[in-house]
């Protein structure tokens, strides 16, 4: 029987400053659009933040070396640079990516976290060549047949963790089951829900409504010991009912899309519309707490940093256009996760739940 829909209780801070632990982290400095200018200042940041952070940034080593003049002595010594000159290409088939550029700043950083040298990687590049070589190099966790895609999404109340958002196309019912999982872990280690809310993006909320996929992972979820509220609709993503909605790759792409089109195109209008007469623009003038508030709130920087869960090791995926402020979100988002020991605990609950399974 499905949990009762509620709301959901406030949402904790994403960052707990200091870090508690320490770790070190790769950084893919020449991915995403802007390279080592974006992530180069982004790092130094985040040391600022993180005590207990060290960083290897891997890419050119001229263009990072050039970001780092000035920087005071006991945070250069917590930053180290391994050189390559190679880099995925936004435009790289994720194929040829992983069979040509193993020498790339990619490859490298996703090589540190497999040899151990470093405990996550984040990298703002080609998210089909990411998702290929992390997942060749690094494996899949016990249990996990695909990775999937996980990031955060603004919502009213709180926001929202939202997978798989484009690493698989066609998804069976037990894989969704299992980014529910994942999803859970997600949402209980970084998040601190005790019992997170769980819910299928469907086309309704009745149980009759859906594809044969998406009824069967509900009867999966119903039997498991995960807090499973039912089905959720495309305006729920935003409602902060839900601390995580699951559906296949191709849906869930398309969601994030439209959302981001959607936000662009109000900014875009209120901008015109507050433009068009001094009025307006003492009226933009006298709304500009709100208007600030406003736009901290569904800040699409604030929710960088998506994660490529399932593999057996910790990713971070950026977004290719991340400024700043955006990029430094991502490596928080490492930051947390390994703090969390996140692949740990999704191997330990999806062998929980499966060995229960097979008990009943």
């Amino acid at each position: 029987m499905n949990h009762p829909r509620g709301l959901a209780e406030a949402a904790p801070s994403r960052q707990q400053y200091p870090s508690p632990v320490t770790c070190t982290i790769a950084l893919d400095a020449m991915g995403g659009d802007h390279g080592p200018s974006v992530i180069v200042p982004a790092a130094v940041s985040a040391l600022q933040r993180h005590p207990g952070l060290r960083l290897i940034l891997v890419g050119e080593e001229t263009a990072i070396a050039s970001g780092l003049a000035g920087l005071p002595p006991a945070d250069r010594a917590r930053l180290d640079i391994r050189h390559t000159t190679e880099r995925v290409e936004m435009h790289d088939k994720p194929s040829v990516a992983l069979r040509t550029k193993r020498g790339s700043s990619m490859r490298l950083a996703i090589d540190l976290v497999k040899a151990g040298d470093v405990a996550a990687c984040v990298s703002a590049g080609n998210t089909g060549a990411l998702m290929a070589i992390a997942r060749f190099v690094l494996k899949t966790l016990p249990g996990i047949d695909r990775p999937a895609i996980c990031a955060m999404m603004p919502g009213r109340q709180q926001p929202t963790r939202v997978l798989d958002l484009g690493a698989n196309v066609d998804s069976s019912s037990e894989e969704l089951f299992r980014f529910a999982v994942m999803g859970s872990v997600l949402a209980t280690a970084i998040d601190g829900k005790s019992s997170p809310k769980v819910a299928l993006l469907n086309v309704g909320e009745e149980e009759i409504k859906g594809n044969d996929t998406v009824k069967q992972a509900a009867l999966l979820l119903d039997k498991s010991s995960l807090n499973y509220c039912g089905f959720a609709e495309g305006d729920d993503i935003f409602s902060g009912e839900f601390d995580v909605i699951v559906c296949d790759g191709f849906v869930g792409n398309i969601a994030l899309k439209a959302a981001e089109g959607v936000a662009s195109m109000l900014a875009d209008i209120a901008r015109a519309e507050f433009r068009r007469s001094w009025w307006r623009k003492l009226g933009a003038l006298c709304a500009a707490p709100a208007l600030r508030s406003l736009r901290d709130r569904a800040d699409p920087r604030r929710y960088n940093g998506a994660s490529l869960l399932g593999l057996r090791g910790i990713v971070i995926k950026s977004h290719g256009s991340a400024d700043v402020l955006s990029f430094g979100r991502a490596i928080d988002e490492a930051v947390s996760q390994v703090t969390q020991a996140v692949p740990e605990r999704i191997s330990s609950l999806l062998e929980e739940l499966l060995v229960h399974e097979q008990v009943e």
